[in-house]
């Protein structure tokens, strides 16, 4: 019998050394561990906000490509962000991902401390066909 939860990696981005997933699809769903804006090539948080939350947004759409599916299939994302000031960061890169005002995901957001110079954390859900 097969395994009935799929492991989704994004090359080159991981929680650590933490024995945890950067997401994982069971049957039509995906589901994405905390997504952060970390830099694949240098393995390090960037200092600049505006390149974390395009980071962030670049491993988000990874996750639901290697797990078969697009960003069309994002049905509900959560973001939490240190501060109330990078709103404008995650509106633009919203935007950007999702052009149409009739065909977004649902979203929320909360402002809370993130760790390790993090200033973007990023919930994922996505049904896939």
């Amino acid at each position: 019998m097969g395994r009935r939860r799929q492991v989704i990696d994004v090359p080159g981005v991981a929680h650590g050394t933490m024995p945890i997933p950067m997401g994982v699809r069971i049957g039509q769903l995906v589901f994405s561990s905390g997504i952060h804006g970390l830099d694949p090539q240098t393995q390090r948080i960037p200092e600049d906000p505006a390149r974390q939350v395009a980071l962030a947004f670049q491993h988000m759409r990874t996750i639901v490509e290697n797990a078969g599916g697009s960003t069309d299939d994002i049905g509900m994302v959560i973001f939490n962000l240190a501060a109330d000031e990078y709103r404008p960061l995650v509106h633009a890169e919203w935007v950007a991902m999702f052009p149409h005002d009739d065909d977004r995901p649902a979203r929320n957001t909360h402002i809370m401390p993130l760790g390790m110079g993090m200033i973007i954390h990023i919930l994922m859900t996505a049904v896939i066909e």
